[in-house]
């Protein structure tokens, strides 16, 4: 099944918020290690991070597929919304450092890189589990978490 790709109209469109939001799967246990990652690289809190599942998802984000394989990751700005690979690059550009390296395969052309994103995205339950349900952050966690 292809994935439904941001259109134009919604990819260019110009939003504002003060913090950028990572949103990810909440029952994905791959997703919830990344988010794990991203809690320990960025002790600041630059960037906040709400479940697919959530309403803050349900606010700025376009409807999702209801094949769950199909979802993808989505990094929104102060100025776009990104998803798929352009999301991961977008994430990693914010985070800097040693993480700029991962910039790179923005290189590679977009369909090629998006259908290896597709590829690990559509197997990511068979390949590192899911959750029955969406984490809990913890005390410390919750000012990070959106609903």
């Amino acid at each position: 099944m292809a994935t439904p790709r941001l259109s134009n109209q919604i990819a260019s469109q110009t939003v504002s918020t003060q913090q950028p939001i990572v949103f990810f799967d909440g029952e994905c246990v791959m997703c919830n290690g990344f988010v794990d990652i991203l809690l320990k690289v960025d002790p600041q809190g630059t960037i906040l991070i709400a479940p697919l599942q959530g309403q803050t998802a349900r606010q700025y984000l376009p409807p999702l597929p209801l094949d769950r394989e199909a979802w993808s990751i989505y990094y929104r700005d102060e100025h776009h919304l990104y998803d798929q690979s352009d999301a991961f690059i977008q994430v990693c550009n914010r985070l800097g450092g040693v993480w700029s390296v991962f910039t790179a395969i923005g290189v590679m052309p977009r369909p090629i890189r998006d259908r290896i994103y597709r590829f690990i995205a559509r197997n990511r339950y068979r390949l590192f589990g899911r959750r029955a349900t969406c984490r809990m952050p913890s005390e410390v966690e919750q000012k990070r978490f959106l609903p």
